[in-house]
């Protein structure tokens, strides 16, 4: 009989009906909780400075076992996929409900949508054409231009099998591609050396992004925004009107604004969005939303690791806060529905309210329109890292590419710009939004404590008036 490769009860031998025993059993007097089971294959290939530096393949497995009794979680988790492992776990979280007197949340609800395909990316193109194709875009990336100095380049595929089985028996199964080409060039002349980079990706396999016309176009901008920053002069330091670009420029959003509306630091009163449910956060227009349901996006989730179904949540509309992103644990406690947002890095992990893809939707003006609007601003195209207070709503993030804008045209590229300002602040700030959203183009990690997991971010052309800008001229 032909064991189904997907089905990781079959493939680790664990008893289905055994499992479903020790977990109603495990879980009796809860609230709720789940065996989260993974198999995760992962492939990284890297080459720089003319040759393979990096090939790293791993498989891994094991099991999460989760009881939660009102704000109390028991987690134990292991990467033996046993009945006996299981039998431990079970005696560890049982005891989070001793003396509590729970009832079990209903499962999610079923979904026959499937948001991504079963192929596993690492299977094509084989090891050895990874490896020639990482040569030909180092070689095509120095013929370009003859101040190229160094390049590195990487292709990242990883294939993810999750089943859940929960306490009344539901049992459902996400199967998750994810693949990721990057590129980075460093140009100099003298002793000036500047960076530019690109990446794409999502939850497919590789096949689309790396045609010749799709690598040579990744090479290209790379090259290009290397060699704007070659010629950048000093950013000014002050407060000035900035337009951000559409697409990638939203990591600012996601920073500064949506880590502050996930559930758990709303229910715990540590996000600045705290208790301002209805009211203006941000200016008319702004209508901010997460969305776990774009095909194949890196962000997006068939089913959470809850096994709820990703959905498409209204965070902010037209300025006004209307929804939070939730897992099950904290929509119960406060007394809404989960959003399908219950992301979990590995079996290891328990889930938490996490973002998906989230993105500001369009306006009604064009990008020209905006900036020909700024007398004297700043022009931020692309961000590198950010910090970010949840509690207090504060950031400030690194500007890759900017340029200065006086009297409605876009002038010099500078570098060292810095964004300083208050999320919620900024956000009522924002004077013009562009009627060009973008959503990135799938390179986004988001991290929350200790966790790591894929995310998509986006929004359209848009100005923010009045932001504090850190830099370097003198």
């Amino acid at each position: 009989m032909t064991v189904d490769s997907h089905d990781l009860f079959a493939l680790t031998g664990l008893d289905p009906d055994a499992a479903h025993r020790i977990v109603a059993d495990a879980l009796a007097g809860a609230d709720d909780g789940e065996l989260y089971l993974e198999r995760a294959q992962g492939e990284v290939l890297a080459f720089d400075n003319g040759r393979l530096k990096a090939a790293t393949y791993d498989v891994n497995q094991g099991f999460g076992l989760r009881s939660v009794a009102g704000e109390s979680v028991g987690y134990a988790h292991a990467d033996d996929i046993s009945e006996k492992a299981l039998k431990r776990a079970a005696d560890a979280v049982r005891a989070v409900a001793s003396g509590y007197s729970g009832t079990m949340s209903a499962p999610p609800r079923a979904t026959n949508v499937k948001l991504y395909g079963d192929e596993n990316p690492l299977l094509s193109p084989i090891f050895a054409d990874k490896v020639a194709l990482l040569s030909e875009i180092d070689a095509y990336a120095r013929a370009r231009d003859p101040r190229v100095r160094q390049v590195s380049a990487s292709v990242a595929a990883s294939h993810k099998v999750v089943e859940i089985l929960r306490a009344d028996g539901t049992r459902v199964r996400d199967v998750r591609p994810l693949v990721r080409i990057n590129v980075s060039v460093i140009v100099g002349e003298g002793d000036r050396q500047e960076s530019g980079g690109f990446g794409e990706g999502g939850r497919l396999n590789l096949a689309p992004f790396i045609t010749p016309d799709r690598w040579h176009a990744a090479v290209d901008e790379a090259l290009r925004q290397a060699l704007v920053n070659l010629e950048a002069k000093p950013a000014p330091a002050g407060t000035f009107d900035v337009v951000l670009g559409p697409g990638w420029p939203g990591v600012l959003l996601h920073e500064a604004v949506g880590h502050g509306l996930e559930g758990d630091f709303n229910r715990k009163k540590t996000s600045a969005f705290a208790g301002l449910m209805g009211e203006m956060v941000a200016a008319p227009g702004v209508t901010i939303v997460d969305d776990g349901t774009i095909p194949d996006a890196r962000g997006s989730l068939t089913i959470d690791d809850e096994g709820t179904p990703s959905q498409r949540t209204t965070l902010i509309e037209n300025g006004r806060l209307v929804g939070y992103m939730q897992d099950r644990q904290n929509a119960r406690l406060m007394g809404a529905a989960s959003t399908g947002n219950g992301r979990r890095q590995s079996y290891a992990h328990v889930p938490m309210p996490r973002m998906t893809n989230t993105y500001m939707l369009s306006g009604d003006k064009t990008r020209e329109e905006i900036l020909a609007s700024v007398k004297d601003g700043i022009y931020a195209v692309a961000f590198s890292g950010g910090q970010v207070d949840i509690t207090s709503g504060k950031f400030v993030f690194d500007c890759t590419e900017a340029y200065r804008v006086r009297n409605g045209k876009v002038e010099e590229p500078i570098k060292g710009a810095m964004l300083i300002g208050n999320g919620p602040d900024a956000m009522k700030r924002v004077s013009m939004v562009g009627n060009d959203m973008e959503i990135d183009k799938g390179v986004g990690m988001c991290g929350k404590a200790g966790q790591g997991v894929p995310v998509g971010v986006g929004q359209p052309s848009l100005r923010i008036d009045a932001v504090t800008v850190g830099g370097t001229a003198t």
